[in-house]
């Protein structure tokens, strides 16, 4: 079975797959589109306070360096990945995020295609007790002629006692 589906029985509460993380690393979110409206490059600059011309002004206004946050309401591209690990969802936690732009950032009307890929997968011991999983989750977003234009890089943990028990 190619690791774009999800395994047999990995859905274990807080399992994690029998080849263990490194069997995680290279697992495949589903392709997805991306269509970026001037509206909504309009909308998120309005809901961070942000009143830069680039972002408001002219029909082809750019994106902001964080404007991908807001891409999962359109494409759950993590949500669907996370779910093939197996993990239990409630005690995963939203760790860090990062966004890179290789070149100008992207413009409305821009048609962007991408895949979140898990490319890193490691624990470390909690404060608290127990282990802390971790997962890197990048995505790469790329343009019509090919090139990426966009990298985001998420990091999601998971700890190995519930909430409560912590």
């Amino acid at each position: 079975m190619g690791a774009d589906r999800a395994r047999p029985g990995a859905a274990a509460v807080g399992a994690v797959s029998d080849d263990g993380l490194d069997g995680l690393v290279g697992l495949k979110g589903d392709p997805f589109e991306l269509v970026v409206e001037r509206g909504k490059i309009r909308e998120f600059a309005a809901a961070t306070h942000s009143n830069h011309s680039a972002y408001l002004d002219g029909a082809d206004p750019v994106v902001p360096p964080t404007f991908f946050a807001s891409a999962a309401h359109w494409a759950p591209y993590e949500e669907t990945l996370l779910e093939r690990t197996g993990w239990d969802r409630r005690r995963m936690l939203h760790a860090a995020q990062e966004y890179a732009f290789p070149g100008p950032p992207p413009c409305a009307g821009a048609r962007l295609r991408g895949r979140a890929v898990i490319t890193e997968a490691y624990e470390k011991p909690g404060r608290r007790g127990g282990m802390l999983r971790f997962l890197v989750i990048t995505t790469d977003f790329v343009g019509d002629r090919g090139e990426v234009v966009a990298v985001s890089k998420t990091t999601v943990v998971a700890t190995s006692q519930p909430p409560g028990d912590a």
